[in-house]
This record gives C-alpha cells, structure tokens and sequence, in this order.
C-alpha cells in the first residue's frame, strides 16, 4: 500500500447454477451491477475487484467453496488498518441443522455446493485488521446471522421500519435450498449414505476444504455477547425467510429482490448513507413493492450508524479568489 492510502477491495460472487434443477436467473447481474456501482459511486479500482461467477463452466476460477474462501483470505490479508473490504454475494442460501440437539446455522451454497458457513464468516472476520471493516451483502436465503455472533441491528429482534400492510407481489424463485436437496445432491457424489449429516458427504468430497464448523463443530450454543469487530452484515432477508430471485420484466434484467432495492437507494441518495439508513430504506422500498422478505442489519453499534462502505461527502468546489 502506497503511503497511508486507504486501499478498497472487493469480492464478488454471483452463482446461477445454470444447467441444475436449482437454476436461478438474477445472481451474476446482481454482481455485475455492484460492481458498476463500486467504481462509479465508491471509487474502487477494477483490479482491487475480484469476481467469481459460474456463468462459463470453463472458467479457470469458479465460484466454488474453496475458490471463495481462498479470494476472502487473500482479501484480508492484503488488508491494512483503516481498509474498506466488500463482499457481495448472490445465489442460494441454507440452513444447516445441529448434528446434536436442536437450532440451524445459516450457510451460502457454492456452486460445486461445499457450504461456507456462519462460523466461516466469523473466523474471517476476526482475522480483518483492527481499524478496518469487512462489510458482506448476502442476497441469498436464511442469510440473517450469516457472521456468527455478530450483534443484531435491524433484524427479528430489533425492528426499524413500519408494520407490512401491502399486498404481495409474485416472485419467480425463492434463493433458498433445503437441506434434504444439499445432502441429496452431494450424496451422489460423496458415496456417502444420504442419511447421513451433510457434514460426512462434505468432509468426504472436500476434506479441509470443507468449512471450519464440519471440522471442529465447535458451534457455541450460548453464544457470548458479541465483541464489536469490524464485521458488518447486509442480508436480504431474516433467518428464517427466504429472498426473491426476479424474472426480468418488461424488458429489464433479472435480479435479486434486495440487489435491486439497494441499488435503487443508492441512486435516490448520491450523499452517503449509513449502513442503517441503507438496510431501514431497502426494507421500506421492498414492502412497498409487495416483496415478503426484511433485510437485517448485524454489526457494532458503532458501524451501524457508520456510512455504507466509508463513502465520504464530497468537498465543496474552492470558489476562486477575486
């Protein structure tokens, strides 16, 4: 890093899973919007930008398990105090049941399906230096909590726009996978029974490759109280919903339901948000729209109120002197 400038790096996973019974349409326009949006709005560097989609099976690097975790390391190992980290992704989302006693954890689907976990996320995030933020938008289902233990903000608990009262809208396809078709799908390959927990299909397939939490289970039930960090989560739904992947219609592009509406609040405010104000008016614009889905927010209190991806207000024109 040259001097003390500010680096800002970005990951951007879009998985449409074409040619699958899980085929979605919106994923890779999602990221190839934001990341129109990174340079024009936020002043990223296209080389600071990493894209991952899995539109040509050919490419050298896919989105899969490994290929994403290996581009969020590197991201933050590349990081320095005061950097700006992004990561959006688009494509389906899970929940992953205990293998003993009760609850679920949230995960994201890879499209070679080795899930990357909550308890992922978190160990990435603790690895982000002090003084920098890593801030994740995950359009995908069950997305709320996605960073273990990282403090509500707007979500179930903590509700920060008005009661739903508008009639729904129809929606194409929900981003969501359940767990029987996970286990289904990798128990073909694993040659694993598929009564067996997803974890013995992904240890089988992927070995340390496979998430963190398949290796230690190390899962805490009693959570600690969340230890502000520089963590920031957008997601477009809560735990328990499931986010809209959108036909085009007339004429437009497919897209996420949340992509979209924050895309649309960041062109109705060119001055910076917070990332309360972005998550508080993507939920607004989404019930207006008729979409059952509420975006949370989970970060420190401090970053709540913090601008969307440290955007800065732009310094008035010097008036020349007489």
């Amino acid at each position: 890093m040259e001097g003390n400038k500010k680096q800002m790096l970005a990951t951007l996973v879009g998985c449409n899973y074409a040619g699958t019974p899980h085929e979605l349409r919106g994923c890779i326009n999602d990221v190839l919007a934001m990341r129109g949006t990174l340079v024009a709005r936020f002043g990223f560097a296209p080389g600071d930008i990493t894209v991952l989609t899995d539109d040509d099976r050919s490419a050298a690097v896919l989105p899969t398990g490994a290929n994403i975790k290996r581009a969020l390391a590197d991201m933050v190992a590349r990081a320095a105090p005061g950097d700006v980290l992004f990561f959006h992704y688009s494509g389906h989302g899970t929940l992953v049941p205990h293998r003993r006693g009760r609850g679920q954890d949230e995960a994201i689907v890879p499209c070679d399906f080795n899930l990357i976990t909550d308890v992922d996320f978190r160990q990435l995030v603790d690895r982000v230096p002090q003084g920098a933020t890593f801030t994740m938008v995950s359009d995908s289902c069950h997305s709320g909590g996605l960073i273990d233990q990282e403090k509500e903000q707007i979500g179930p608990v903590v509700v920060n726009d008005l009661a739903d009262g508008s009639t729904t809208r129809a929606v194409v396809r929900a981003r969501f996978l359940p767990y029987a078709a996970v286990v289904g799908h990798l128990s073909g390959a694993s040659g694993v029974d598929a009564s067996h927990h997803v974890a013995d299909h992904l240890l089988a397939l992927f070995g340390a490759d496979a998430s963190a939490k398949f290796h230690h289970q190390q899962r805490h039930h009693d959570a600690p109280t969340p230890s502000p960090d520089g963590g920031i989560l957008l997601s477009g739904c809560q735990t328990d919903e499931t986010s809209a992947d959108d036909e085009a219609a007339d004429g437009g592009k497919a897209c996420g339901a949340f992509s979209s509406a924050v895309q649309a609040v960041l062109a109705a405010h060119p001055a910076p948000l917070s990332n309360r104000e972005v998550v508080g008016r993507a939920r607004e614009l989404l019930r207006e729209q008729g979409v059952e889905q509420h975006p949370c927010l989970y970060c420190s209190d401090a970053n709540a109120d913090a601008p969307f991806l440290c955007q800065q207000e732009e310094e008035p024109a010097a008036i020349p002197a007489l």
